[in-house]
């Protein structure tokens, strides 16, 4: 996803929270300041996994399968070039408790046998 892309999208989807946020408050009126701070803290979470899972993917660590040997992340215990084993799911928890799910390079070392979904 190149970068006009990746702004757009999520222009798009800010606009969405935005709308929703401003539904909400049309709907409640007689809101506490704490409500309408959850109520946005709400939606911005949902922008912010958005986000979070987006910019995580157009990392070059996402495919293993064509980056050269010596760009690729070196092994944790023994500090080997590892290699792609598998496309694997990683799914994780944000902050604010929503759900990002990454799919991936899995790796593994060559030589110690270490195996991990490298960061990046």
């Amino acid at each position: 996803m190149d970068r006009d892309a990746l702004k757009a999208g999520w222009r798009e989807h800010s606009d969405s929270v935005i709308e929703t946020i401003v539904a909400w408050r049309d709907q409640h009126r007689k809101a506490t300041f704490q409500e309408i701070e959850s109520a946005i803290d709400a939606g911005l979470a949902q922008l912010r996994a958005r986000m979070l899972e987006d910019a995580a993917l157009v990392s070059a660590a996402t495919d293993l399968r064509n980056m050269p040997e010596d760009e690729r992340p070196r092994c944790p215990v023994c500090s080997t070039a590892v290699r792609h084993h598998k496309r694997d799911k990683r799914t994780l928890v944000t902050q604010y408790n929503k759900t990002v799910t990454l799919e991936r390079s899995y790796a593994i070392c060559p030589q110690c046998g270490e195996a991990f979904f490298p960061p990046g």
